[in-house]
């Protein structure tokens, strides 16, 4: 069934979980590494030994804040900690160190590609729980409790997404701001981002909102796109029937291609929060706040318009070059060293990014500094060489690193504009080409390119093309 039904709605809301970007855990002092040894990274904090006491990891609150900011939300000055009481296999406290009713922050919006923006209720810190394995031993589920503790943000979005499209867009508009902020590595396959999509249908109209049921824990965004779709199939089937759905919590399972139910879903109350007695609030200063404001980045929407105003770069070219925040600080470098931005985009999206695509390498571990490319397209733009001796020690720079201006000197590829030379290139051509050489005398300047052409390979490269054309020029009456 499509996700567009002829006389139900799809209602969508997201709460994605996204791991901070710190060393160490949210309230004491193990590693957040990825990949250790299951169960390596534990402490009697995490791990819920009696007298052991949280301490709130500092580092965790500037991210958090940081995202709140970049996400245009109102940051509380003062929030409370909670107890979550839950039972799992994976929680060794029995509860989940989380926020209630005064989170972090609220408001917010995240804007999807057409202008619509989704409105967010709010973004509250806390923990991780472990992680259950089924499939280590037979007949047995082992817990690794590594991730226990790990500094989480809770983005909740209002239930304003209308199709499975649009959850898309918003997961990927939200998690290039999250990149851009750096408050994360967004890595959904190592669980450092995670989206819960609670999905619902009404008739179309109607202003109240049906049963929910929550996709728990989805591991992509194409797959948060299909479990929203089948589940939505799926109570458009129960309404038509005259049935009723039920509130629980669902799992996609991809290799099946179906949405089937894990367990009842609970509400706030079955929860039974409260406020968590070793953990004073937080309170942030208005000066704590705006000075995370202040050292906010440049974000992808507002670099798309700059470069389209300032440089005249396409809506494609502008796509590129704002992809990762790294590749947008490399290019602006260039820029600043150049001063042409089209050229710099030209060189950046085709010689840089094509080579780091057969290296596998990061943008920051090019072995050319962004300086250097800079230098050697203002040497290309003064015409000191050609775009094809450019090249050359593009190359030779990517190799074995160096100056352009030394490298081209190296190479014999700086431009010749002296007369004599560029005259004696061209008699040579003349006398090696009389046939073409007779016919352009004779009017037929198309092949001006031609002997340009003859005298650039000549010259290795070497001569001056613009002076090239100017004394040909002379040389045909022009």
């Amino acid at each position: 069934m499509s996700e567009f039904h002829e006389r139900y709605e799809m209602v969508i809301g997201l709460e994605v979980h996204v791991q901070l970007k710190t060393n160490t855990k949210a309230f004491c002092r193990c590693s957040t590494n990825f990949g250790d040894s299951p169960n390596s990274n534990t402490c009697p904090v995490c791990l819920a030994l009696p007298g052991a006491l949280p301490v709130l990891n500092a580092r965790a609150v500037d991210l958090a804040v940081r995202a709140a900011l970049s996400l245009g939300c109102v940051v509380n000055h003062r929030s409370i900690f909670a107890r979550k009481n839950y039972f799992y296999p994976d929680l060794p406290k029995g509860y989940q160190i989380s926020q209630a009713d005064q989170p972090l922050a609220l408001q917010g919006s995240v804007a999807l590609p057409d202008g619509r923006r989704i409105a967010l209720t709010r973004i509250h810190m806390e923990e991780d729980a472990g992680k259950s394995v089924h499939d280590r031993y037979d007949g047995f589920t082992a817990i690794d409790l590594n991730r226990a503790g790990v500094p989480l943000i809770e983005i909740v979005s209002e239930p304003e997404l209308r199709s499975s499209a649009d959850a898309g867009a918003y997961l990927r508009a939200l998690k290039e701001i999250l990149l851009f902020a750096d408050v994360s590595d967004c890595s959904m396959e190592e669980g450092s981002l995670r989206v819960d999509a609670n999905v619902s249908a009404r008739p179309y109209g109607q202003q109240e909102f049906n049963t929910r049921t929550e996709v728990k824990n989805v591991n992509s965004f194409s797959n948060v796109e299909r479990a929203l779709e089948l589940e939505f199939a799926r109570h458009c089937a129960v309404h038509d029937a005259g049935r009723t759905v039920v509130q629980q919590t669902m799992l996609f399972d991809a290799a099946a291609d179906q949405v089937r139910a894990a367990r009842s879903k609970e509400g706030s109350h079955d929860y039974r929060y409260f406020p968590e007695p070793d953990l004073p609030p937080l309170v942030l200063s208005e000066a704590f706040v705006e000075g995370i404001k202040c050292a906010l980045p440049e974000f992808p929407s507002s670099r798309r318009t700059r470069y389209t105003s300032s440089f005249g770069l396409a809506a494609g070219d502008v796509e590129v070059l704002t992809a990762t925040r790294a590749v947008g600080d490399w290019f602006e470098a260039v820029v600043a060293r150049c001063g042409d931005g089209k050229l710099a985009a030209n060189w950046v999206m085709g010689d840089v990014l094509a080579t780091l695509n057969e290296s596998g390498g990061h943008i920051a571990e090019f072995p050319i500094a962004p300086a250097q490319l800079g230098d050697l397209i203002a040497m290309i733009k003064g015409d000191a060489i050609s775009t094809t001796a450019g090249r050359k020690v593009f190359a030779a720079m990517v190799k074995d690193g160096g100056e352009p201006k030394a490298i081209a000197e190296k190479l014999g590829l700086l431009q010749v504009g002296d007369d004599a030379a560029l005259e004696s290139w061209i008699d040579q051509v003349m006398a090696e080409l009389p046939d073409e050489a007779a016919r352009f005398a004779a009017g037929e300047r198309k092949l001006q390119g031609v002997l340009i052409g003859a005298v650039m390979k000549k010259s290795g490269g070497r001569a001056d093309p613009k002076k090239l054309a100017q004394m040909l020029g002379k040389r045909a009456g022009g």
